[in-house]
């Protein structure tokens, strides 16, 4: 399932941390924005890692599940494509 994952850090060092967080689970599309193609636990864990690691009385993070119909409707001008490759491959 891909998230879509954004967020309002205040403290420089924890939002460096989320960016580190985040980039072990999906692609960075903006600044504070990324896409992760995520199963169940996968998207579990990620919860469990980043309500540890942000401040949640002043911290905000949104994560957003989009079905393929919802993938689909997205439309991006500029640069840039949906990150729909997986982040690992099953041999």
């Amino acid at each position: 399932m891909l998230y879509l994952i954004a967020y309002d850090i205040s403290v420089d060092a924890r939002r460096t941390k989320l960016a580190e967080l985040l980039e072990g689970f999906g692609q960075r599309v903006q600044r504070s924005v990324f896409e992760c193609d995520l199963n169940p636990g996968e998207f579990a864990r990620l919860g469990r890692e980043l309500r540890d690691l942000i401040d949640q009385n002043v911290d905000s993070v949104r994560c957003y599940r989009l079905d393929q119909e919802a993938v689909r409707r997205i439309a991006i001008y500029g640069i840039g494509q949906v990150t729909t490759e997986p982040g690992h491959y099953w041999v």
